[in-house]
């Protein structure tokens, strides 16, 4: 292995490990008990993002619709009503074409959404005028939201109810955090669903 190529790797690597701090595992922690909220009351998750956030937000619904919940041995034990919002490639093209493309969240929060229900929204910059939007709808109709950006937050940061925000100009790094955040709670709200049926 080249020496640069294994000091660039362990330098990325360094920098993804140090974002996680005290002070942001239990902003994570937050995050985790909304969504242990939200799964006891039967609500909906809804995830959204751009690019790879919006890739991170598919994979993030399949994890809290089926990693958390669907067992063999416990089968009584379902995952949460979580939908990715980028998901529907008509419904984000209709919607970008007849309303423009700052709203294709949020007109599908207006329509699937409901107070109770929590948005988390995955944002590198947090600027970004349709992840804006969402979070402005979902809390004027009085859902619960999340964002998790990174660089300085951007708006996203300072209008959302549960702010994960990790200071980093890196936007893979942003993309990674955005990943390890939700499998954390993943793996958290597995456990605990599984210690209430033991």
């Amino acid at each position: 292995m080249e020496k640069t190529f294994f000091a660039g790797a362990q330098a990325y690597l360094k920098k993804l490990n140090d974002v996680f701090d005290e002070e942001k595992l239990n902003s994570v922690e937050v995050l985790a008990e909304a969504l242990a909220e939200v799964w006891a009351a039967g609500g909906n998750v809804f995830i959204c993002g751009n690019g790879g956030s919006a890739a991170n937000a598919i994979h993030l619904a399949n994890d809290l619709h089926y990693g958390i919940g669907t067992y063999e041995q416990l089968p009584g034990l379902l995952g949460m009503k979580v939908e990715a919002l980028p998901a529907n490639v008509g419904v984000l093209t209709c919607l970008a074409n007849d309303t423009g493309y700052q709203n294709i969240y949020a007109q599908q929060l207006l329509v699937k959404g409901n107070k109770g229900d929590l948005l988390i929204a995955l944002s590198g910059s947090g600027n970004s005028e349709n992840i804006i939007r969402a979070i402005e709808t979902g809390k004027n109709m009085g859902l619960r939201t999340c964002a998790i950006t990174g660089y300085s937050g951007g708006k996203c940061k300072d209008i959302s109810d549960i702010s994960l925000h990790f200071p980093v100009n890196d936007m893979q790094i942003a993309e990674d955090i955005q990943l390890i955040v939700g499998h954390i709670c993943m793996q958290w709200l597995s456990n605990r669903g599984l210690k209430k049926i033991a």
